[in-house]
């Protein structure tokens, strides 16, 4: 049974491989534009900063040089049930340096299309055991961040040589190069 997580919960992570399913509904009725939200990973250091620029994991760089996270692609639209895009993390190949993975959701050309997360709903991030699929954990993001047009889901930490998901569901105004000059 999947543990249902609340803003700000944090529990352990008790299998070595794992996937991170992300999804969301969008009403592209509102700009007329159809919205393309993109999952970006961040692996980082003590510092709080990425271990070097090949550890920032997305569509145009989907593994991680440690092949420990691999980006399976690109949803364009975010239409269907289920997963939207995914994540494969295995923790055993993890640079030995690595103590923190966000996970970050931005909208594509948001500005242009003068889009913003107000306009997406049913956001949750949740965790599966990489062999059987099982749900470990799940967070549905319940909060209207109607000016941001991103989103920091989750991220995955280390501490006392245990890795754990914390639920963080803050938004910024403001695009992926303000994560990518938040965590440089």
């Amino acid at each position: 049974m999947a543990i249902n997580l609340q803003k700000g919960q944090r529990e352990s992570i008790n299998a070595p491989k794992f996937v991170i399913g992300l999804g969301w509904d969008t009403n592209s009725s509102s700009t007329g534009s159809a919205f393309d939200l993109d999952a970006s990973i961040f692996i980082m250091g003590d510092n709080r900063k990425l271990l070097a620029d090949e550890f920032f994991v997305f569509y145009n760089n989907a593994t991680s040089p440690d092949g420990a996270v691999e980006h399976t692609g690109d949803n364009l639209t975010g239409a269907g049930d289920g997963d939207d895009e995914q994540i494969k993390v295995d923790l055993s190949k993890i640079d030995s340096r690595a103590t923190e993975i966000c996970i970050v959701i931005t909208i594509h050309e948001a500005e242009s299309r003068r889009q913003n997360f107000g306009q997406v709903r049913n956001s949750f991030i949740r965790i599966m055991e990489a062999g059987s699929g099982t749900e470990l954990l799940k967070y549905e993001l319940e909060e209207d961040f109607s000016i941001e047009t991103a989103v920091e889901f989750g991220r995955i930490y280390k501490r006392n040589n245990e890795w754990k998901f914390e639920a963080v569901g803050a938004g910024m105004k403001g695009g992926l190069q303000d994560y990518l000059n938040k965590y440089n």
